[in-house]
């Protein structure tokens, strides 16, 4: 007989392939079809090199892909053929540092079934430990200092596995083989629950070894009783209380400093998820993923939740447990049922500033918030917020993209220059390119402090170390009193591109959809610094990466006392009403004039009038604001957005009625709402109701962004549209412009895994940077 034909296979593969049990994956694939060679982690990916039969290394090489583990992406494999080098076993190496290689580091991902079982079952030495991971689950971009991801480069280093993990760990039949973050109650991270009026003189709990459940039932028992606690989680802390409890969530609200923003919620299973809110197919499907983000949801008329968790909202932002902390927080095992129909779980930090991340932080900056703190000793390395989506078309749309996304790199389809981006002010990120990925940051915050400027920095250095990317452009937002500009500024030895805000919008949508050439970019937000030194907001540009022409935005209105008008949206309302009736508008009977002190109307007005203190607006999202007052929803905000969202819910479903507007003047077109403004004021007057208004309302901006893009494409034959910007949150506006857009025959591009807000323009920066330099 002829023997067999002896082979080697040089492999290389790149992508999310670290962290992900991929080596004992190959490692095990090789053994059962008897090939032998090695495996290695290296800074640019997974090396194989395996040798065998042909037949079993054509098998091995369908496998690899096929079969990959679940959270492994796989971007690339390169195979090279090799003279057979007498292997006589297969092995896992000790990992290779190639300097200056990329790799894409994997998010953090929720706790897996299998893990679940072990901490809930009390025969399990696992039973109870709320750090209880394996090579499917658990932590990794909070924890990982360098690459390589191997366990010396990550928070997990100071503790060495026992006899009983390290055996784990070099089992290959387990899997936990080669699970960095493995441990257990004898020799992983432990909790401290830290009780009492001042956190360094408090009762101590649970500090020793197994079992946690001390610590975690003490808990749940304050919890009961309407304590707030903070609570280190995987990316920071949480302040967490029973949202059950009225009393307790106002409490809460009154000592964090946030009037009337919506809470996020953690709840059990989906069960509990569905006797608060509609769950779709598709939200059950964002809700129990390995992301497991927070999901808005529209909220049960009948729902047993008190209205202090999200005042003059309909919907509620909830999730599920992502950790075995988590989980215990509701009960010890699988067969009790869960103490609580529903925790608050908000951001560790005061009102606009960082989550807190550090033992020592918190105690100091949570002291006059929380009454208890649950402490644990494994170190974050890098802080990362929850994730928030919305699902649209059955889809999950992402409006905060942080963890269990960050740092996932964003897929370009042509390779990039090594680019910073350094995105806007508010909900702010970073993106910085390389080959071609994007790499986005997770969620930072807007930088109207110290403390977020500071964890902006600490992002921008931590993600240039760990992809390893040395920008040489630097892209940055055209407002000269952003911080993220200024920094951008004082950088030396780079080229700097200045980009304008809403062309980035649209490039960001174009580059995550993958497409090039002209499109009809429509970019609907608050603001937004435009090229002739105005504040621009309601867009329509002709745009590609290397450029834009705009060509047609909302009639300019006067912004009266800058940001202060957009904390009172009655400012705006009243500037709409000047411009519409002129010296008329002071005899209207409306709201906003009956519940604004005439002395202030008078002070506002004549600062619009002589235009003192005043900046021309064409902003969407002020237009938003501005019906939101004159038809009584709210005159004055405490959060971004608070009037906006609050005329969404009041807007009344099965309403197809709209306003009438004009387009007018040569390019660009101006679009005129004056004859709209005395369409809702006389309804308003006529005593028709709220719903019926801000539905009508909603259904006139959608016909403008219809009306004006068909107008566009009579004149440049362009059929694709990318809608961008913060306004398309409004799922209502969305629905009825998309749903028009289509009727009219056009090709609509929306965001999914890029924010359509703020926190998607740095990848529009970045995209526009490189044409410009290409």
């Amino acid at each position: 007989m002829t023997p067999p034909r002896i082979g080697r296979k040089q492999i290389h593969i790149r992508g999310i392939v670290q962290g992900v049990g991929f080596r004992p994956f190959v490692y095990n694939l090789a053994l059962r079809l008897r090939l032998n060679g090695y495996v290695l982690n290296s800074s640019a990916g997974v090396v194989i090199e395996v040798e065998g039969e042909e037949a079993g290394l054509d098998r091995f090489i369908r496998q690899l892909t096929a079969d990959a583990p679940p959270l492994a992406l796989i971007e690339d494999v390169a195979i090279d053929g090799l003279e057979p080098a007498g292997y006589e076993s297969f092995a896992i190496r000790e990992s290779v540092d190639e300097p200056g290689k990329l790799l894409p580091v994997s998010p953090d991902v929720s706790t897996c079934d299998d893990c679940i079982g072990d901490f809930r079952t009390p025969e399990n030495r696992r039973y109870g430990y709320p750090f209880t991971n394996c090579t499917n689950c658990g932590p990794r971009y909070t924890i990982t200092r360098q690459i390589p991801y191997d366990r010396p480069l990550t928070t997990m280093a100071c503790f060495a596995m026992c006899a009983d993990c390290r055996r784990e760990y070099e089992d290959p039949a387990d899997r936990r083989f080669h699970a960095q973050p493995n441990a257990c109650p004898v020799c992983g991270p432990s909790l401290e629950l830290v009780a009492g009026e001042e956190p360094d003189q408090g009762v101590r709990r649970g500090r020793g070894r197994p079992p946690h459940f001390e610590a975690i039932r003490e808990v749940r028992r304050l919890l009961r009783e309407g304590r707030i606690l903070a609570i280190k989680g995987l990316g920071g802390f949480h302040l967490a209380c029973d949202a059950a409890n009225a009393d307790a969530v106002r409490l809460l609200r009154q000592r964090k400093k946030r009037s009337d923003k919506p809470f996020a919620l953690m709840v059990p299973d989906v069960a509990a998820a569905e006797r608060l809110c509609i769950v779709s197919d598709a939200a059950r499907a964002a809700l129990t993923g390995i992301r497991r983000p927070i999901v808005i949801l529209p909220r049960c008329p009948d729902a047993p939740i008190s209205a202090e968790l999200a005042p003059g909202n309909n919907t509620l932002g909830v999730m599920l447990p992502y950790t075995p902390l988590h989980y215990l927080l509701f009960s010890d095992t699988l067969d009790q049922p869960p103490e609580f129909s529903a925790l608050v779980m908000t951001s560790g930090n005061l009102s606009e500033e960082p989550i807190v991340t550090r033992n020592r932080e918190a105690a100091m900056r949570l002291a006059r918030v929380a009454d208890a703190f649950l402490f644990h000793n494994r170190d974050i390395h890098t802080r990362v917020d929850d994730s928030v989506v919305r699902i649209f078309e059955n889809k999950e749309r992402v409006l905060r993209r942080s963890r269990g996304y960050a740092p996932f790199p964003v897929a370009l389809r042509l390779p990039v220059a090594e680019i910073l981006a350094c995105g806007a002010e508010l909900k702010s990120t970073l993106c910085l390119t390389k080959e071609r990925h994007a790499f986005l940051s997770q969620h930072i915050g807007d930088l109207e402090n110290y403390e977020t400027l500071r964890f902006y920095r600490e992002t921008l250095e931590r993600m240039k170390e760990l992809f390893r990317i040395e920008p040489r452009i630097v892209a940055y937002d055209l407002h000269p009193m952003y911080l993220s500009t200024k920094l951008a500024l004082e950088l030396s030895g780079v080229e700097k591109v200045g980009v304008q805000h809403h062309h980035a919008h649209i490039a960001s949508c174009m580059a995550e959809n993958g497409i090039e050439g002209k499109v009809i970019g429509v970019a609907f937000d608050g603001t937004g610094f435009g090229t002739d030194g105005k504040i621009w907001g309601g867009e329509f540009l002709v745009a590609d990466f290397a450029g834009f022409e705009r060509r047609a935005h909302l009639r300019y209105i006067a912004l009266a006392g800058g940001d202060t008008a957009v904390r009172e949206p009655w400012r705006l309302g009243l500037s709409y009403l000047l411009d519409t009736f002129g010296t008329k508008a002071a005899d209207l009977d409306l709201p906003l004039l009956r519940g604004i002190p005439a002395k202030k109307i008078a002070a506002v007005r004549s600062m619009i009038e002589r235009g003192i203190n005043t900046v021309p607006t064409s902003a969407c999202g002020r237009l938003f604001d501005a019906v939101a007052a004159i038809i009584g929803v709210r005159q004055e905000v405490n959060f971004e957005a608070q009037a906006a969202i609050e005329l969404e819910m009041s807007a009344t479903q099965g309403i197809d009625a709209a306003y009438p507007f004009e387009i007018s003047g040569d390019e660009p077109w101006q679009i005129d709402l004056r004859p709209a403004m005395e369409s809702i004021v006389g309804d308003v007057v006529a005593g028709k109701p709220t719903g019926y208004i801000a539905a009508a309302f909603h259904n006139t901006v959608a016909a403008i962004v219809v009306e004006v893009c068909g107008r566009l494409r009579m004149v440049e034959g362009i059929d694709r549209v990318c809608l961008s910007g913060g306004t398309f949150q409004n799922l209502y506006l969305l629905e009825r412009a998309v749903a028009g857009l289509r009727a009219g025959d056009f090709e609509v591009y929306l965001h999914a895994k890029v924010p359509p807000n703020d926190g998607g323009i740095a990848l529009g920066q970045a995209m526009i940077a490189n044409a410009t330099i290409g």
